[in-house]
């Protein structure tokens, strides 16, 4: 059975989602939980579950939280004892396969890089996106705003990450990876692009050249690979799309009693629209890279978001993602020397 450690002081309402998501990842997906936060607060929660005494689920006490107003630097350096340092701890020292938060992302970023380490051959950690696509597979969309400037080196390890974890995670036999530009022939785009493409055709994978923002929900690409500063922009994008879709197909469904009508009797296709948009039925965003599983949740993740994150990190600690990504890494003659050691 594999051990997660949950961070259970970081969403938006914690210790509620993180709680209620761990009861149902131990109860479906046969995985240990501990539990990391105030032991008192994080008791309490759980007392409100009759039923879950015989549950793999424990409570490791960390005496401080992160908060989404904090400094990741700062927290980082200052507080020790945070739930995600004690978590990113119980990974480093093999009593947690992998750590799941819902706090504060660049704090988890930061401590995960200071306590696990990177990759043999990884430049920086990228954070990997999941997001729905018309053919229903999803897409992965590397980097989501961990590295706002990377260089060519840094989208070729990219590559080389968000295809294994569309491969092992997302069960895709064969990804297909895309580079994000603006325009499909390779002379469009900026510098960065440009440079980075002779070296993605060189890589083992499924290279199928440029792709366009308006290709990421086509589900022709399984993997679409860019700097952090323009997959952020388009991963908040979407989450805001997202948002309004639901906003106006329910007001448009309401707003007369014709309507309302067909909005009773069209309950379950709007159910089954908004579970295909929802992000919390991806879990969460893997921190690619580091030495260990560290998977980071939106804030707002409810108990359902947080069970798939668990799902997720299993997934990952099975398919032993992070060896796979270093001895191809090696296979690369485009990764720099520079890039050699592991850091910690």
């Amino acid at each position: 059975m594999l051990t997660i450690a949950l961070d259970a002081l970081g969403a938006d309402d914690a210790p509620k989602p993180e709680v209620a998501g761990a009861i149902e990842a131990a109860r479906t997906l046969d995985v240990k939980i501990k539990l990391i936060g105030d032991r008192e607060t994080v008791a309490a929660e759980l007392r409100k579950y009759p039923g879950c005494e015989g549950l793999p689920i424990e409570i490791v006490h960390a005496s401080e939280r992160i908060t989404m107003e904090d400094s990741p630097a700062k927290a980082a350096r200052s507080k020790k004892d945070s739930s995600v340092h004690v978590a990113s701890r119980l990974v480093a020292s093999g009593e947690a396969h992998g750590f799941v938060s819902a706090g504060n992302t660049g704090a988890c970023m930061a401590i995960a890089k200071m306590v696990l380490g990177k990759i043999r051959g990884v430049d920086r950690p990228a954070l990997s996106g999941v997001l729905p696509t018309l053919t229903g597979r999803p897409v992965v969309l590397v980097d989501v705003g961990a590295n706002v400037d990377c260089s060519p080196e840094m989208l070729v390890q990219f590559a080389v990450m968000g295809e294994l974890y569309s491969r092992v995670v997302l069960k895709v036999a064969r990804p297909r990876v895309g580079l994000l530009s603006i325009g499909e022939e390779e002379h469009k785009g900026n510098e960065l692009t440009r440079s980075a493409t002779p070296l993605l055709k060189d890589l083992p994978i499924q290279f199928i050249g440029n792709v366009e923002g308006r290709d990421i929900y086509a589900g022709t690409t399984d993997v679409i690979v860019c700097d952090g500063f323009v997959g952020n922009v388009a991963l908040k994008v979407s989450e805001g799309v997202a948002e309004m879709i639901r906003g106006l197909l329910k007001e448009s469904l309401q707003t007369n009693l014709l309507r309302k009508a067909g909005y009773l009797l069209s309950q379950g296709a709007y159910r089954d629209l908004r579970k295909r948009i929802d992000y919390s039925e991806y879990g969460g965003a893997a921190l690619l890279g580091v030495q260990g599983v560290a998977i980071v949740c939106h804030g707002r993740s409810d108990a359902n978001a947080i069970k798939n994150a668990i799902r997720v990190a299993r997934d990952f600690s099975i398919g032993n993602i992070n060896q796979q990504i270093e001895q191809t890494l090696a296979k690369a003659q485009s990764i720099p020397a520079s890039a050699a050691s592991t850091v910690k």
